[in-house]
């Protein structure tokens, strides 16, 4: 009977099934990172941009190339440098000497898969030319309006370890990401998996054996199934708290704004999707939170001289506020 209510609620069925073939697909090369990529197919389905942080070598660019490959829609990789220039992403007025009129070229971000890769190598005035595409998936060029196409979402990697040549990106760009992932190491079994399979591997083109899954207006129609989602007052008051609760922290000196709320709920409603719920539970929540938070919130200098990380103080907020059931 519980399993009819569900099917009439919203049948996630299309939804399971495109999650679980991107998955074996992904599978057949990358090794592990289960965490990162169930929250990179969230990040998706939530209409949200993603940072992707680890050290060089864990295969951060491959995971992002690899889940553009299995959409069927336009994508572009823009490799940020210290000397590259707002136009070189957003595009430039040409003259056109038979028209005598001046043309717009579409820059690389005109796309629907966007991959920027070491987004903190680029210099301040070429952050922020993303501030306007990344929030309101438009652009304004010498008065002109072109509005983005959909889906459009920004998968972006940074190396947290080099300092040389790079740029802190400013908060107000970070909170434009929804999620912040950090690739770890693979443990030992896994690198020896890694090693096993690159030994046995008889072409190195492996891009090329990925067929895409999905259209792009499939994303859009998952998206709107996604945003359907159940979520109960209880919920909602939790994640509440939980905001209240960063700026309240005696660890933080910035807490998280009305953003971060609703993109912890909207995270959440699309994980729980992945996961084959039409409704979000309180373990949903807890799960999107620090990749939710982690870029948004600021520890106290003190904290920061202790060797505290952002995610040990969103788990000690998180263990001060009643759990609904």
């Amino acid at each position: 009977m519980e399993n009819e209510f569900f099917e009439q609620r919203t049948d996630l069925s299309k939804l399971r099934i495109a999650v679980e073939q991107i998955k074996a697909t992904l599978a057949t090369i990358i090794v592990g990172q289960h965490d990162s990529i169930d929250l990179l197919i969230a990040g998706i389905l939530a209409d949200g941009h993603i940072l992707i942080e680890g050290v060089p070598g864990v295969a951060k660019t491959l995971t992002a190339k690899l889940i553009a490959k299995t959409i069927d829609a336009r994508y572009s990789r823009i490799q940020f440098t210290p000397d590259l220039m707002p136009s070189d992403i957003l595009g430039t007025s040409v003259f056109n000497p038979k028209t005598t009129e001046f043309e717009f070229k579409q820059g690389p971000i005109f796309g629907n898969i966007i991959l920027i890769d070491e987004i903190n190598r680029a210099p301040a005035k070429t952050q922020s030319a993303l501030f306007e595409v990344m929030e309101e998936r438009q652009l304004t060029i010498d008065g002109h309006r072109y509005k983005m196409d959909e889906p459009f979402t920004v998968f972006a990697t940074q190396n947290p370890v080099e300092q040389e040549g790079t740029y802190r990106l400013p908060e107000a760009q970070l909170d434009r990401f929804l999620f912040k992932i950090e690739v770890k190491y693979p443990t030992l079994e896994e690198e020896i998996a890694i090693l096993a399979r690159q030994h046995q591997q008889k072409t190195t083109d492996q891009l090329s054996q990925i067929q895409p899954l999905l259209a792009a207006a499939d994303i859009n129609d998952l998206r709107q199934q996604v945003r359907a989602l159940h979520v109960e007052d209880k919920i909602l008051e939790f994640t509440a708290k939980i905001i209240h609760e960063t700026r309240n922290s005696k660890s933080l000196q910035l807490g998280g704004s009305p953003r971060a709320s609703l993109a912890i709920v909207n995270g959440a409603k699309a994980l729980a999707a992945t996961r084959g719920r039409d409704f979000v539970t309180p373990d949903d929540i807890i799960y999107v939170a620090p990749p939710v938070l982690r870029h948004r919130i600021m520890l106290t200098p003190d904290k920061e001289m202790e060797g505290v990380t952002p995610d040990e103080v969103i788990t000690q907020v998180i263990q001060k506020i009643e759990v609904p059931r």
